[in-house]
């Protein structure tokens, strides 16, 4: 299957944040762990499936600016939200229950995941640059274990699929 035949090929879930952290290095012996941190803003968690191609993206820099709900009664385009954005790749979305455990056979290889986590980045940059938004873009680190510190301002959760 691929997005041409009409399936899911990427998930992104959005969540708002007051502040979140992520450690994208775990410490070693010769060093200490190393994080990434936005203020208020909103975390991208996202997944790429089997199938997915670089014609994905396209559809996906449309995430920027779609409306999402920020509070109860007001709703907002992503590049008009006060804050910035971090990026964490999250294989986990890819999962599908079977029986009493989770398989991930339908995420894509880490070269391809890799390579198109890092185009999605590189897209969000350029669309806040774009926008002279003066938000910035921080993001995780595709293919390792990561530590999320994440406080929120609502359950302001949305998630997408392409």
């Amino acid at each position: 299957m691929s997005e041409k035949d009409g399936a899911t090929v990427a998930r992104t879930v959005l969540q708002q944040c007051l502040q979140a952290r992520l450690q994208v290095k775990p410490a070693d012996e010769h060093s200490e762990a190393q994080f990434v941190q936005i203020d208020r803003g909103m975390v991208i968690y996202i997944c790429f499936f089997k199938g997915a191609t670089d014609d994905i993206l396209a559809k996906m820099g449309h995430i920027m600016h779609t409306r999402v709900v920020v509070n109860k009664l007001i709703a907002k385009k992503l590049l008009e939200l006060p804050g910035s954005l971090l990026i964490v790749p999250q294989a986990t979305l890819g999962g599908k229950a079977k029986g009493r455990a989770m398989q991930y056979h339908n995420n894509i290889s880490k070269e391809d995941g890799l390579r198109l986590y890092s185009a999605f980045v590189s897209l969000c940059q350029k669309e806040l640059t774009a926008a002279a938004a003066g938000a910035t873009v921080k993001h995780g680190t595709y293919g390792n274990r990561q530590v999320l510190k994440l406080d929120t301002n609502g359950p302001y959760t949305h998630l997408m699929e392409f």
